[in-house]
């Protein structure tokens, strides 16, 4: 699998570097090993040549392209590269054409590989259903977002997927070192520095490799001279974070904020953060969803919550990047520690619930406003009582919900924070109500 021509003047191949070292056999192929270890039931199949439709789902660089290939080969098929990115329908129709040619004359099979399938509509990929359910193609889709969200319902249940995994850092390692021509080329902490580089993207890697050796070779007469981890660094620069704003990679990472802040980990709070930050998400929109975390997991445990986080929305808009992102690192921190209480969200939900449920019920006549004598003599307002003008500003026994929600009790705060001296308060006015100690001002506070 080594390449003799890496320190050299390029060959006639001038494929890029990781299309060169594609692996040809299941054997070379590194990663995903949930899936292609010796018994598991996709490599059975492969090496049975009895695979049919699948979509791959992962990351780039995590081997999508190279396990369709290898699965063409093992099964004895014409593989047809497609992508959804630059071609269209029409396309397709021909690629459909040409594969029933094959299979009556020359009785082979074809694998439509789709890269980037997701990029199709969901009517454009309806374009590929009657042929998939024929056998005329074996379709083999390259996603990295969620096919659940982004595949045709019809499609998608006639085909198999499998998620594949960002490679680890060994199995990069292992892939940089073999294509080496000489392994005394770079030296092992070099290799380390451009496996961690890569993030877990083998092309990004080999890519990597190919601009260093490019780069050395420019400054060096020597054949084959030995890379240092300084080399590396200096040609890699800057790591890019592999980040999509508007795919998957967006919404995992604001998971986990939300998901780190509700759990109370300051420090995982702020890694989430900082990643979204580094990759060039929209600073306000990580803030809105900072406003949210405060209202949805701390509510009223802690009041100032809310404030705090709305403060940092307002000092970054007023500062802009970078200076503005500390006031939503110290939001997220505050957040992170602060006491945590869903019961406020939970309250609003179940008022939602019943609000959708009994939606034609009538306001009662003795809250209803009453600002024409019609209204007056026909009940509007009619008993009444004023709480103010009552003993402890409350008017016992006064209802205020239609009848068939009268004992309705959504909002049951905990003892946590702040929320533990709204539940005295509500314990207290609930004894006024019942009409045990009215006079007693209890444990209001």
């Amino acid at each position: 699998m080594r390449d003799p021509s890496l320190f050299e003047d390029k060959s006639e191949d001038q494929r890029p570097l990781a299309d060169r070292m594609r692996p040809t056999s299941l054997e070379e192929f590194l990663g995903q090993t949930h899936l292609l270890a010796e018994g598991k039931p996709l490599r059975e199949s492969i090496k049975r040549g009895d695979v049919g439709s699948l979509v791959f789902w992962g990351p780039p660089g995590s081997g999508k392209t190279t396990l369709a290939r290898l699965i063409a080969n093992y099964t004895d098929r014409h593989f047809e590269p497609f992508s959804a990115v630059t071609s269209g329908v029409p396309q397709v129709r021909e690629i459909i054409k040409q594969a029933q040619v094959r299979q009556e004359y020359e009785g082979k099979g074809t694998i439509l590989f789709c890269d980037e399938i997701h990029r199709f509509n969901k009517a454009q990929q309806d374009a590929f259903l009657p042929w998939v359910e024929r056998g005329v193609i074996t379709l083999i889709g390259a996603t990295t977002e969620n096919p659940s969200f982004e595949l045709n319902s019809a499609l998608l249940s006639r085909m198999q997927v499998h998620v594949l995994e960002p490679l680890g850092e060994e199995d990069i390692f292992s892939i940089v070192k073999r294509a080496l021509p000489d392994t005394e080329g770079i030296d092992e902490e070099a290799l380390a520095t451009l496996a961690k580089h890569a993030g877990g993207d083998a092309r990004r890697a080999l890519n990597a490799l190919e601009a260093i050796l490019d780069d050395v070779r420019s400054r060096s007469r020597t054949p084959g001279p030995v890379i240092h981890r300084q080399e590396v660094e200096s040609v890699l620069a800057r790591r890019i974070p592999v980040y999509d704003k508007s795919g998957e990679s967006h919404y995992n990472l604001i998971s986990a904020l939300h998901k780190a802040v509700r759990g109370s980990d300051v420090e995982g709070s702020l890694y989430w953060l900082a990643r979204m930050i580094t990759a060039g998400e929209d600073a306000l929109y990580i803030a809105r969803r900072v406003v949210r975390m405060a209202s949805e997991d701390i509510g009223l445990a802690d009041p100032r919550a809310l404030s705090i986080a709305l403060a940092a929305k307002d000092a970054y808009h007023f500062l802009g990047s970078p200076e503005g992102e500390l006031a939503i690192a110290e939001a997220v921190v505050y957040l992170a520690t602060a006491p945590k209480s869903n019961r406020v969200y939970e309250a609003w939900s179940s008022a939602v619930e019943a609000a959708r449920e009994y939606a034609d019920e009538p306001v009662p006549l003795h809250i209803r406003n009453a600002p024409t004598r019609l209204m007056k003599d026909l009940g509007y307002g009619k008993g009444y009582r004023y709480d103010h003008g009552e003993e402890s500003a409350l008017a016992a026994g006064q209802e205020y919900l239609p009848d068939v929600l009268r004992d309705a009790s959504w909002y049951e705060p905990t003892d946590v924070g702040f929320e533990k001296t709204v539940k005295e308060r509500l314990d207290w006015w609930a004894r006024i109500r019942r009409g045990a100690g009215s006079g007693e001002q209890g444990a209001e506070s």
